[in-house]
């Protein structure tokens, strides 16, 4: 073998994971949070009310999560007037994403027993449009953007619920109690992330958030009693938030299974709640 050939062999091994690595840097989202806070209301829909158009808005969810990424890099390149070879690989990315979310969408219509089933997600697109102006700009990782996109993600189980045939009360019902969950803890972890960073805790924050997160709870029982089991998990979840809160923070990955286990746990109370109410 010529070191001709043995220096070609030995790039190709370099640039083969090189390649995958500018990949996953443009494809894969960063926020590891950020996969259970989809999947949650994804969940909680797919559990209440399960059907084709709701598996398929559950999937439109998950890629519609995805394309953010790529999407995110293209325009904060353009807005900064620039083009570069990751912009490139960012804007095919998108592309294909963008196609297999349309057609995902489109399926869902197809099969829907509501046709109205899209209120919701019309409803949340001012807070996701809020996420995305900060996004664009790099500020996405305040509290604001934060909480605007998450509680917009949540829209995705009462458009299940709807898409379904279930009634408006429930979806709206379901939907606070998963923004209720929201608002309680994504101030929590960002208070624990503080002091991991040895910045002060903001206890204002935290306190003012799960006194809206217990009103939120107590609201959407009143709009429909069968999410009162959801509705006390996140009053449950209040308490252990600030429980944990008094002492050490937790190191980030005791945080991120325990928040987990709460939004898990959260959504399996609303669905058995719902399954088991009898009016």
């Amino acid at each position: 073998m010529t070191a001709t050939t043995t220096s070609a062999l030995a790039a190709s091994a370099i640039s083969a994971p090189s390649a995958r690595s500018r990949l996953r840097a443009v494809a894969v989202p960063s926020e590891h949070g950020g996969w259970g806070l989809v999947a949650e209301p994804c969940l909680l829909g797919l559990a209440v009310a399960p059907s084709a158009s709701g598996a398929f808005l559950a999937a439109s969810t998950f890629v519609a999560f995805l394309l953010r990424t790529p999407a995110k890099i293209v325009f904060i390149d353009r807005r900064r007037g620039r083009w570069l070879p990751r912009t490139n690989l960012a804007a095919a990315v998108s592309a294909v994403e963008a196609t297999v979310l349309m057609a995902l969408v489109v399926a869902a219509v197809a099969v829907r027993h509501n046709p109205h089933f899209w209120v919701p997600g019309l409803v949340a697109a001012p807070l996701l449009a809020v996420e995305a102006w900060y996004e664009v700009r790099s500020r996405g990782r305040r509290l604001v953007p934060e909480l605007a996109g998450a509680i917009g993600v949540c829209s995705v189980a009462p458009m299940i619920l709807l898409a379904d045939g279930r009634s408006p009360s429930l979806a709206a019902a379901a939907w606070i109690v998963l923004g209720a969950r929201v608002v309680t803890s994504i101030p929590h972890v960002r208070s624990n992330v503080d002091a991991l960073h040895g910045r002060t805790r903001d206890t204002r924050v935290t306190a003012g958030a799960d006194a809206v997160s217990t009103a939120l709870a107590l609201i959407a029982i009143a709009i429909d009693s069968a999410s009162a089991l959801g509705a006390i998990a996140v009053i449950a979840v209040i308490a252990a938030q600030r429980l944990t809160s008094r002492g050490e923070p937790a190191p980030a990955v005791v945080l991120g299974v325990r928040q987990t286990l709460f939004g898990f746990g959260i959504v399996a109370a609303a669905a058995a709640g719902v399954l088991t109410h009898f009016p």
